[in-house]
């Protein structure tokens, strides 16, 4: 009985159809509407499984986190307070004094400020997240795969599609997330580098834009490498060329869609700062655990087959259009269709 609930709850059940032909939708944003309707549980289900492989970098950046803003308003008010009245706030607040009045003073005068302090923790950060980051690659492969089957109304299993595509398309998507949890780290000490020597020559500002443009290009870039790995036998220099290119000529929409996967983020961020710290952490947690990292993807997917429909379908012969849209052409079809049978008979 178990073994067939965990089967149903992770395979579903096959031959059901979502739509018959004539409730099709007749337009992208009724599709996306309605598969999110019916693919909604299965998403949830999906990010269970997606979650774990991110959960070493969400344990990283929460550690971090709290370090910071711990360590940072630590300092501030040894800053701006001596011995005795950072001694009277701590207790007020049902804390133990964690430091003598002379390493309190020895801190206050070692020349380190909030703002070199968070320095070197974003930068142990950063470095901490490279391998977590570098490992999600495959399996955001297989949940790309799923997320646009289900995108264009076609059927697909939570386990075994899932399964699937991170062994047919590990190697590129693994390329794919290396570039992407170094890229950070590279553009924040190119900015810290290049910032520090146009305080000295204001020509350097340049080179410290553009490794600030080259990040932003992939990050809006990435929107389309993963569809297109899971879409297209592709190479993955091609697959890479091939995102930028749709990534800087659907410029305003690749920001756009950014964007919009930043706004649980921003919105956390904001608790995080003006609220409470710990609980702005557990529900942008909570956010992810449930269902984030898969209503991110499926946007995403709903996103990238209408670009593929526009810019590359319509170019290989043989492929499938506006699949789960519904169409006059295809009864245009089945009627010419029907038509020649009839002439044969």
């Amino acid at each position: 009985m178990f073994g067939r609930f965990m089967n149903n709850y992770y395979y579903g059940k096959s031959g059901k159809g979502d739509f018959r032909k004539e409730d099709l939708p007749q337009n992208r944003r009724q599709l996306f509407l309605d598969t999110l309707k019916t693919r909604l549980s299965g998403l949830c289900r999906i990010n269970l499984m997606y979650m774990l492989i991110f959960l070493p970098a969400m344990i990283v950046m929460m550690f971090f986190f709290t370090n910071i803003i711990s360590n940072t308003s630590n300092l501030m008010i040894m800053e701006e307070n001596d011995y005795a009245s950072y001694a009277e706030m701590v207790k007020e607040n049902g804390q133990e004094v964690a430091v003598t009045e002379e390493q309190y003073n020895e801190l206050r005068n070692s020349g380190i400020n909030a703002g070199d302090l968070m320095d070197n923790e974003l930068f142990r950060m950063l470095v901490w997240l490279i391998p977590c980051l570098a490992i999600t690659g495959p399996f955001t492969a297989g949940l790309s795969y799923v997320t646009r089957n289900w995108a264009r109304d076609e059927h697909a299993f939570i386990w075994s599609d899932f399964k699937d595509a991170v062994k047919e398309n590990w190697k590129q998507a693994l390329v794919l997330s290396a570039i992407t949890s170094i890229l950070p780290l590279a553009g924040y000490v190119g900015w810290k580098f290049y910032g520090n020597l146009s305080a000295q020559d204001i020509i350097m500002i340049v080179p410290q834009v553009l490794v600030v443009l080259v990040v932003i290009i992939w990050s809006i870039s990435i929107t389309y490498m993963h569809p297109l790995t899971v879409t297209y036998k592709l190479k993955t220099k091609d697959i890479i060329r091939n995102g930028l290119l749709l990534g800087v000529a659907r410029l305003p929409m690749s920001v756009g869609i950014r964007l919009l996967h930043c706004v649980p983020a921003l919105i956390g961020a904001a608790l995080i700062w003006f609220w409470n710290p710990m609980i702005g952490m557990l529900i942008l947690f909570a956010y992810y655990a449930l269902i984030g990292f898969a209503i991110s993807r499926f946007i995403t997917a709903s996103y990238t087959n209408a670009v593929f429909d526009r810019f590359i379908n319509p170019r290989i012969e043989g492929a499938k259009v506006n699949q789960g849209i519904y169409t006059p052409e295809e009864d245009e079809d089945e009627e010419n269709a029907d038509a020649e049978g009839e002439t044969d008979n």
